[in-house]
């Protein structure tokens, strides 16, 4: 029986090489940029040719402890999506299996809360966390970006679980295995893609959140959003330094998604995108 697949038309190829061309440039022009003296960042027309420098690179690790921030960075980011994934592994599996007819409306309550501008809510987020002491503190950071990732974190997993036949579950309660064996021994491992993906959306949302880290830190709990954000001062912006900052808070994510890529294709075809 001959094959009905069709090869795309050749301009498909061409096209996403032109868009991927596009979303990578701003990363490229910036570490182009990092490179160049202040001078030569800022000059009209870009210099294209230049002598490389490092200057950028070290005035920026003199000017503050990078790796404090790198370190806050990654327990917040980490340690949020692990409190999410603990609170939506069971509340998606709840409503994927056992569903009521408020869960359309439970899921849809939660879609809206990321429809909510956050300014809306500083003030009152602000005293809170005044008044709790949680202030400059990763502790705090944990806890609102948790909050904030919670509803896509249970969208998504909501998704992938109810892609896993009911049949296996069936078949597990016929064998006596509880609603607890039923999560953990039979549902999760067949969907670790989907969780594996969430994790690392949930992950890259976290590292990249800037308006909370903005406003509930400034010093000791800030994360690299707010490390960059630094280098924008009263006398202007510093192009180059700003670059290089900006490059090295991008980097150690850009690394786990380099070598998470796999398992996250795996994931969203897992459940995502059908």
């Amino acid at each position: 029986m001959p094959s009905t697949f069709q090869k795309p038309p050749r301009w498909i190829p061409v096209l996403a090489w032109v868009i991927a061309i596009l979303i990578f440039f701003p990363i490229f022009w910036m570490a182009l940029t990092s490179f160049k003296t202040e001078t030569e960042a800022i000059s009209t027309p870009p210099s294209l040719f230049f002598v490389p420098t490092m200057e950028n690179y070290t005035d920026v690790i003199d000017r503050s402890n990078y790796a404090r921030f790198v370190w806050n960075s990654i327990a917040v980011s980490f340690g949020s999506t692990l409190l999410a994934l603990a609170f939506a592994i069971p509340a998606a599996y709840a409503m994927a299996f056992f569903p009521t007819k408020r869960t359309p409306s439970t899921l849809l309550w939660m879609l809206s809360t990321k429809m909510m501008p956050p300014v809306g809510v500083l003030i009152p987020m602000y005293l809170l966390f005044k008044t709790l002491g949680l202030l400059d503190t990763v502790t705090g950071l944990l806890i609102i970006y948790t909050l904030i990732n919670l509803p896509i974190v249970v969208w998504m997993l909501y998704t992938y679980f109810k892609d896993v036949p009911g049949e296996i579950l069936e078949a597990g309660r016929v064998d006596g295995a509880n609603p607890m064996q039923e999560l953990f021994l039979l549902l999760l491992p067949l969907a670790v893609p989907g969780i594996a993906s969430t994790g690392l959306l949930s992950v890259i949302l976290s590292w990249n959140e800037a308006f909370w880290s903005l406003n509930l830190t400034s010093s000791q709990g800030a994360p690299l959003t707010a490390f960059i954000a630094s280098f924008s001062s009263p006398q202007g912006l510093f192009w180059a330094k700003l670059s290089a900052a900006s490059l090295m808070a991008i980097a150690p994510i850009l690394v786990v998604g380099w070598m998470s890529q796999r398992q996250l294709v795996s994931g969203l075809t897992f459940g995502a995108v059908k």
